[in-house]
């Protein structure tokens, strides 16, 4: 999914839990069909978190008949893209002629490399009596000596990642590890998501296990220290805190983090790179027709979008 415009709100008050770094509130637009996506990374009093550089929350929404999510195909350099879903389907292809259908509990890893072309669809079948959305969308940026990799996709089902349960809490590691167990997805650096439900008064432990941490609230309330925070809020830890999280509603939330990429990475439209002339040299390959098309989705594309200004990121 791509750049939108939008404000970044504010976060507002202190917090009494001095283990938070900051909580970002993320700005949200309307994409018509009260289809609604939050963009909660990059934000301007947070950029990254491990080595996510983007982070989408999509929906819920309802699609009514003859209506479906519709992303034209477009390029991608220098990161792998995440797309976890917590109801609907969405049909990835790419110039790769991978078709994959994604539905809730499973992941799609596509790693972009030195570049590759996909779109995100809803199924013709899917449209004639419309059918809800809602979901998860990820950017990883790439350890410096990889961002040219070849392009590649994964997809595992959700019966193929680890679930933890107990005490009050089911946890799905779709990537790295927690609690234990780890995910069998292979990424390009360490790191960590996990969707999390807690049950209402059920208490979470979240240890410093990797350099960088934070939860997104799907739904429900967190407490942390006394501290409040309901749906829609990106909450940032500092390093090597322990933090405890408690439902005070049944709560679902999503937990990132990882290794902290290695080195500023540029963002423009579509691309991520630690060289701004590498993401210009994709600007003119996209311009010009140089990406391979994608098998199945070859009459529509989006364009380059001219004049746009870097976002810094790393």
């Amino acid at each position: 999914m791509s750049f939108f415009p939008g404000k970044d709100p504010a976060a507002g008050d202190r917090y009494a839990c001095d283990a938070l770094d900051v909580v970002v509130v993320p700005r949200s637009v309307d994409l018509g069909d009260g289809f609604a996506v939050r963009r909660a990374l990059p934000h301007s009093t947070r950029r990254t978190i491990g080595p996510f550089v983007f982070f989408d929350h999509f929906g819920p929404a309802e699609f009514k008949s003859g209506h479906g999510l519709d992303v034209r195909p477009h390029p991608h350099i220098g990161l792998s893209t995440l797309t976890y879903l917590y109801d609907g389907e969405v049909i990835h292809r790419d110039n790769l002629g991978v078709k994959a259908a994604i539905h809730p509990g499973a992941v799609n890893w596509m790693t972009a490399g030195r570049g590759i072309v996909h779109s995100e669809r809803t199924a013709p079948d899917h449209r004639r009596e419309g059918e809800p959305l809602h979901g998860l969308q990820f950017w990883v940026g790439m350890p410096t000596d990889k961002e040219e990799i070849d392009p590649s996709f994964a997809h595992l089902d959700g019966n193929e990642l680890p679930i933890v349960t107990g005490e009050g809490k089911t946890a799905r590691v779709v990537a790295g590890s927690l609690f234990g167990a780890r995910s069998p997805l292979k990424t390009t650096s360490e790191t960590l998501f996990a969707d999390v439900s807690l049950e209402a008064g059920a208490v979470m432990p979240l240890d410093a296990e990797c350099e960088e941490r934070g939860i997104y609230v799907v739904a429900g309330e967190i407490d942390v220290s006394g501290d409040k925070f309901g749906a829609g809020r990106l909450l940032v830890f500092r390093p090597t805190d322990r933090i405890t999280l408690t439902a005070t509603q049944p709560s679902r939330f999503a937990v990132i983090g990882g290794t902290p990429l290695d080195g500023p990475r540029h963002v423009w439209w579509n691309f991520v790179s630690s060289r701004k002339e590498r993401i210009e040299q994709a600007k003119n390959e996209w311009r010009e027709g140089k990406f391979a098309g994608v098998p199945g989705d070859e009459i529509e594309f989006i364009p380059l979008p001219e004049n746009r200004p870097y976002t810094a990121g790393g």
